[in-house]
């Protein structure tokens, strides 16, 4: 037994309430260390002479990452502290008892030497999300390159490649006059890139976060969109920058002009005067990513914390945005994001806040800032497995249940599960054009728990490399679109929705095919629903013989024991 892979905080991470009088206990271990873990339990007030209220708890290993085995159980008490320790026995038979951060060969019978979980203050700590959310599809649209309420050029549209100073002259008239294909899609969220006003073409450097970009229209238009869209049962969610602004941005222009003497000298981190940028050298102020016509706002300053609190509220309020996703979450501090989460959940309770973050950020995931992530995790293993065919299918498996048990569990379906952005190259493009690799990519998002997060055009098999490449003009001519790729979006999505196994089902089994390049998950619901899905990676057909005769959900026919390349199963029991 490896003692020093055993890992239990006596913190809202591994011991947290999931809803009332009801708490979800965690552990983990080396990999195939244990034969079985058992939680033991007691009332730390109630004496055991006058009642004996121990109890234990089999747990349930519920994911395996290259290293780690991830164990939980879910249990149900009313007290005013618990106080819990762990029974482990390894595959050797050799058995400890782990408590308070230390380890026994006899069971704990002092409370002293028990961890401690006090109810009150963990339900008060206790991580409400937004129900809409969970598994919802969403729809992510760069404005300027999505749709146009004005005729336009189809030479500079369709330009391929794509610049980085091209605007296309979309607008929000243009997304709403779209909102149907959205909905046919079968989209529940639609994610818009920044729209706030700025002289880029990319809108990441806020000049006013209180006025629409004028290419884009006016805040009536934003109106609009936002209540054409909850009428068709769609959510909007608009993009944050709250971490830098554009040099033109007042309070910035005013220290270029007034320097030591302005006012809002400590809005920003200005290292020395004269203010010193160049493409190429570093700036003598922070900026965002070295870049200099992006200063980076102070927003340990109580002043520019209010400030950027008014803006998150006012669109609100104004236009009735359901969330925000936070550009560069991970470059604040958790101090501002913990207000932030105050500021909007009183205005909007269900709003959904989602941070940008290019790793596994625990972190801001523990109820008191972010709701959820964009999974960048999910999309390099992805990328790594079908893209790359850089790691097996094993290790395909570890690393997602990697997310599966480090998250919080009320994070999980939640998560946005994307495979390109318009800050990577389309994942067409990435598979080299590869178009039956790219549906089975589609398929591994739109199969599995979370939010997928599809970036526009992804439907219609739009590809494009890195840069400004990726946020082509949208291809509404018919000529552009690839309506195979379209229906399998529409196919799987509607498959997602009518099986809700699928993503609300709890894994029973997992399973790894090496040589075949297969990845098979089994899940089923306390209703008795069960579901099969297979993933074959492989560009060879291979032979499947045990499902022979039974219906394949994807194709709508019996399976005949034949996978194809790069093939999706469904099975439903």
């Amino acid at each position: 037994m490896e003692y020093a892979s055993i890992c239990h905080y006596m913190d809202k991470r591994y011991c947290y309430t999931v809803g009332k009088n009801r708490f979800l206990f965690r552990i983990t271990t080396k990999k195939g260390d244990m034969q079985k873990i058992v939680l033991h339990t007691q009332d730390k007030y109630i004496p055991l002479s006058y009642k004996d209220t121990r109890a234990d708890y089999r747990m349930e290993k519920v994911a395996s990452d290259e290293y780690r085995d991830y164990y939980e159980v879910e249990i149900s008490f009313s007290v005013i502290c618990l106080r819990y320790f762990f029974e482990l026995t390894d595959y050797n038979g050799k058995t400890v008892y782990y408590g308070n951060y230390e380890y026994g060969d006899t069971v704990i019978e002092s409370i002293d030497k028990m961890f401690d979980c006090p109810q009150n203050m963990r339900e008060e700590e206790q991580f409400q999300v937004p129900k809409w959310a969970e598994n919802a599809v969403v729809y992510q649209i760069f404005p300027s390159r999505f749709a146009s309420s004005k005729e336009q050029d189809d030479s500079l549209w369709y330009k391929v490649p794509m610049g980085h100073w091209e605007d296309l002259h979309g607008d929000l008239q243009g997304i709403i006059a779209h909102l149907p294909h959205m909905k046919e899609l079968g989209v529940d969220v639609l994610y818009l890139n920044p729209i706030f006003y700025s002289d880029s073409s990319h809108k990441y450097d806020t000049i006013d976060y209180k006025i629409i970009d004028p290419s884009f229209g006016t805040e009536d238009d934003l109106k609009q969109l936002v209540e054409q869209a909850h009428q068709m049962g769609m959510k909007v969610i608009l993009d944050g920058v709250f971490n830098h602004t554009s040099p033109k941005f007042f309070a910035f222009a005013d220290i270029e002009k007034n320097q030591e003497k302005s006012q809002y000298l400590d809005w920003y981190f200005i290292e020395k005067f004269p203010l010193f940028e160049q493409q190429g050298k570093k700036a003598n102020f922070k900026t965002f990513g070295y870049y200099g016509g992006m200063p980076k706002l102070n927003l340990r300053n109580p002043k520019v914390e209010e400030y950027i609190f008014d803006v998150a509220v006012y669109w609100i309020e104004k236009c009735g945005i359901d969330g925000w996703r936070l550009d560069v979450g991970d470059e604040v501090g958790h101090r501002f994001w913990k207000r932030f989460r105050e500021k909007i959940k009183m205005v909007k309770e269900d709003a959904l806040i989602i941070g940008e973050v290019w790793h596994p950020a625990y972190d801001y995931l523990e109820g008191d800032e972010w709701d959820t992530v964009m999974n960048y995790h999910f999309f390099l293993t992805v990328k790594d497995f079908v893209a790359d065919g850089t790691i097996s299918a094993t290790k395909f498996i570890e690393r997602m249940d990697f997310m599966r048990g480090t998250v919080h569990s009320s994070v999980y379906p939640l998560l946005w599960n994307l495979i390109d952005s318009h800050d990577t190259a389309r994942f067409l493009h990435i598979c080299g054009e590869n178009k039956e690799k790219f549906k089975l990519a589609v398929a591994m998002q739109l199969l599995t728990t979370g939010m997928p997060m599809i970036y526009y055009g992804d439907e219609y098999g739009m590809t494009g490399g890195d840069g400004s490449d990726c946020r082509r003009g949208m291809v509404w001519k018919k000529q552009y679109q690839d309506l195979d790729i379209y229906e399998w979006y529409q196919k799987l999505i509607a498959l997602r929705k009518r099986i809700p196994a699928l993503t609300e089902g709890k894994t029973t089994c997992k399973q790894a095919v090496d040589n075949q390049g297969l990845v098979i998950y089994e899940k089923a619901k306390e209703d008795g629903e069960k579901v099969c899905v297979i993933f074959h990676n492989s560009e060879k057909e291979e032979s499947m013989p045990e499902r022979i005769g039974q219906l394949e959900e994807v194709s709508g026919q019996v399976f005949d024991g034949k996978l194809k390349a790069y093939q999706t199963l469904v099975f439903v029991e």
